[in-house]
Order: C-alpha cells, then structure tokens, then sequence
C-alpha cells in the first residue's frame, strides 16, 4: 500500500507519488454507459450547447491558486454572486455583477493561510450570511498541526474572525446543518492532515462556543456533504477519504448527536485520486446520490490522464445501499457540479480537468455530461482552456434563466500558456443548424 505525498488543493489532494500501482478500480459493470470518447478520454466533440468564455475580477499576474468557487446570492441582491477562496493572496473574494454588466471583485476576508472552502450560513441566526471558512494552513504536504476553521461573523463594519477548531491538522471542508436536532447550527468537518486526519462534527453550545467530536479517524478527507442520506428526516454526513485508502463514508444520524459509521464503497486502486464528492439527486427519484470525480493521477511534473479517471455517480438504493455506475470517462478529473445545462428537466453534470496532457492542445479542460432523462450520459467538450482547472459551480450568473458554469485554475505545474483564475462560460443556448 502506498503512502501518497500529497498537497491539498482547496478540497481536493494534489499528490506526488512515492509508489505506482496499476491495479483497477473496484467499480461494478456500469449500466449507464458512457457515448465513447473522440479519442482516449481526453477530449471530446464539440458541445451542441455554446458557451461564451469569460475572465471574471483581475487577469493574473502570477499563477493562479484557486481551491474552491461556489455561485450564491450572498447580498440578497436578487443576482448570483461567485464566491472563492485564493490561496495564492490568502484571501476570500466575492465577485459581483454591477448595474453595467462588469464584474468587480471584493476581498472578504485576508490573511488566511490557504483557504481550502469558505460555507456560507447564518450561524449566530441573526439573518445575515457569515463565512466558516476551512483553512489548510500549507498547500504543501504537512502533517502538522496547522489547520484551522474560522468563522467571520458579518457585522456593520466588516466580517469579525473567530475561531472554532484548531490544534488540528490541515483543514479541507466544511458543511453547516442542524445534527443534533436543537435547533441551531452544527458543523461537519473534514480534517485532510497527510498521515494522520479526522472526520468531525462541532456541535453548537451557543455564544459562538463548539466541541469537537470525532466520527472517523483517516488520512486525506476531502469532502463531507450533507443530507438525509436514509430518509429518516434528519441530517446524516457523507465523505470521501483519499489518503492510503479509497474509501467512501456515511455516518447515520442515530439522533441526540449520536452516529453509526459505514463505510458504503471502496477501491483497491489506490491511485484511483478521488477528487471530491458532490451530493445531488441526479435520478430524481426523491433521495440523497453522491458524485465521485476521480482523475488524481498523483502526478505534478508531467499531466498523463489514466484510464479510469472519471466519473462515478452512486445511486442511493435506499437502507444506505449505493450502487456505483461509471458515468464519464475523462483525463484527469478534479471536480464536479450539477446543473440543467441544456433546460430539459434532467440533470446533467459539468466536469473539469487538472492532469489532462496539456501537451496537446486540443485535450478538454471542461466538459458536460448531457443526461438523456434516464441517466445514460454523453460527454460534451465546452473548451481546452485554460488548463488546470481544479474546481467548479454551476448557475445562473447573467439573470438571463441559462446555467452558466464557473471554474477556479490552480497553476502549480506546467505548462503556464494558458493560465486563468477565475473563469466563466455563460451558456449561450444550442447552436442553430445551417
């Protein structure tokens, strides 16, 4: 078994191999197959839905360092904002579509050591959105104690910073929901660290005061979504860990804060490079899936996509049965969203690249998975650039009804021609036939 240096970008772990296995994935024959690709997973045809490329806030001036993009109403202005955490200034900004059209970029919070994810949610309940942000503390690999959870509490002058957890190791996620049935708002939280991390949930005591208690104890969670994963009506909490083992986690909400732990799916490819997890219900059947993007290739001197990077959608069955079905093939896989692109009632997923072989310039570094309604999926190329792209939303970002897609790059690696930090593709409808 391998122990995988790993940097971890935003919520997702970058990492450098000290050991290379070529065993498969543990993954069921699929029954959603996937249209086959134009070449080896690498690039695709050309989206039948156009997308109008768009740099949103301040062009780079160095390599941009992105973890995590999210599209909200964080003002309550009526209009989609995008939130994002930049490793590379330190910093939380919130970009914001003015009266004209612009976009004008706003720092929120600085002097944070590696924002992986920043959660917005009322969590004092005084009816404006706070920030908890998840701090890594090192992009590098450490195993350290250096991560921390802040909140910034919204005041009249400003976001106020406190924190929550620290004396813990790299901070990669954080989920906000009721856990304990008392009304207020606990928090889910996954401790990537390197060799050594937890999967926590703080519970609320109220005055801004949390206690920590611990659910798993696991190298490299990425990860924790939140949902009513049984039906039961209350909130459970899902993760991935990535570290040594590839494992897929639900812990049961038993009530009163207690938990069952189950591990629901694994791997005995450990360079399968789980990437993220994403709670959706992409059937539409009434229950809480998950989305699995896969493309961790545990390379960063040289991009190489491997066979079965992807993605893998687990199809809750319900009393915590998840059926795995393979969904996309595609190099490099780092991040996944979910949204109605095409405005036919289903749900379809945008995928993005990090490790796809930027060498040849026509490889994808987005692509949209068209869901025909039953769940059989075809991969659509939006463009080639810029590369390196690491995270992804999906929404509403003109007022004009169209799902639009927005993306964050992290340049650690090269090659650096085709670089871009904050990038949009605003969804201009299908093309008209000539």
């Amino acid at each position: 078994m391998s122990r995988r240096n790993s940097l971890l970008l935003g919520a997702v772990a970058l990492t450098i191999p000290v050991a290379t296995y070529f065993t498969l994935p543990l993954v069921p024959p699929c029954r959603t197959l996937v249209e086959p690709a134009a070449t080896d997973g690498s690039r695709f045809s050309s989206s039948p839905i156009r997308f109008e490329r768009r740099e949103l806030g301040p062009l780079p001036d160095r390599h941009p360092l992105i973890a995590n993009v999210q599209i909200l109403d964080f003002d309550g202005d009526g209009q989609n904002d995008v939130l994002a955490c930049d490793v590379r200034r330190q910093c939380v900004v919130l970009c914001r579509r003015n009266a004209s059209g612009a976009w004008q970029e706003q720092v929120l919070a600085e002097n944070l050591a590696a924002p992986a994810h920043a959660t917005a949610v009322d969590l004092d309940q005084d009816g404006d959105l706070d920030l908890v942000v998840a701090v890594l503390g090192d992009i590098l690999p450490n195993d350290g104690v250096i991560g921390r959870l802040i909140w910034l509490e919204q005041t009249a002058n400003g976001f106020s910073p406190h924190v929550l957890l620290d004396d813990v190791r790299r901070v990669a996620d954080c989920q906000a929901g009721d856990l304990d049935g008392d009304g207020d708002v606990d928090l889910a939280v996954g401790v990537f660290g390197y060799a050594r991390g937890q999967v926590l949930w703080l519970e609320n005591l109220g005055d801004g005061r949390f206690v920590d208690h611990e659910l798993l104890a696991a190298p490299g969670t990425i990860h924790v979504p939140l949902a009513d994963y049984d039906g039961d009506g209350d909130l459970d909490i899902a993760a991935i860990v990535s570290q040594d083992e590839e494992e897929l986690w639900g812990f049961e909400n038993l009530g009163r804060g207690e938990f069952r732990a189950r591990r629901l799916w694994y791997s005995i490819n450990f360079d399968l490079g789980s990437a993220g997890l994403v709670q959706d219900d992409l059937d539409q059947d009434g229950d809480a899936d998950l989305i699995l993007p896969v493309g961790d290739n545990l390379e960063v001197t040289h991009s190489f996509p491997q066979k079965f990077h992807g993605c893998l959608w687990f199809e809750n069955q319900g009393d915590w049965k998840f059926i795995s079905h393979r969904i996309a093939d595609f190099g490099g896989t780092y991040a996944a969203a979910v949204g109605d692109c095409d405005a036919d009632g289903d749900h379809d997923v945008v995928l993005v690249s990090m490790f796809n072989n930027w060498d040849d310039r026509r490889n994808a570094s987005v692509v949209w998975l068209e869901n025909d309604g039953r769940q059989t999926f075809r991969c659509w190329q939006i463009d080639s650039q810029p590369t390196h792209r690491i995270t992804v939303a999906l929404g509403d970002l003109d007022g004009d009804g169209t799902t639009d897609i927005v993306t964050g790059g992290m340049h650690l690696i090269g090659p650096f021609d085709r670089m871009g930090r904050l990038t949009a593709w605003f969804n201009r409808g299908r093309a008209r036939s000539r």
